[in-house]
């Protein structure tokens, strides 16, 4: 019984998280304009060339995000399968102990 009201109140936060990222980022409702290098693809496609020419020795690999600077490790097949059974499995002994 608890279940329906936890898994009704997540799906109602997350539809008006994103309600408020679509009014705030896309709509611009306190103002202010895109960058351009944002929203220009050429320039896009040239810094993504850029960071994807970068020698590397060691390390996983990386997809860079130009905006933040910041690396994200990337997962095989493999290992979001094995992330995805893990939190499935967490998941179900919380609904089962409710």
């Amino acid at each position: 019984m608890a279940a329906k009201y936890i898994i009704g109140s997540v799906a109602a936060s997350f539809a008006v998280a994103y309600v408020a990222d679509k009014l705030v980022a896309d709509e611009k409702i306190f103002g202010g304009t895109t960058p351009n290098t944002v929203s220009n693809k050429e320039w896009w496609e040239e810094t993504d060339k850029k960071f994807q020419a970068w020698p590397r020795t060691a390390g996983p690999p990386v997809v860079m995000n130009p905006i933040s600077r910041q690396n994200f490790i990337v997962k095989s097949g493999s290992e979001w399968r094995n992330i995805c059974l893990y939190f499935s499995q967490s998941f179900s002994l919380i609904l089962h102990s409710l």
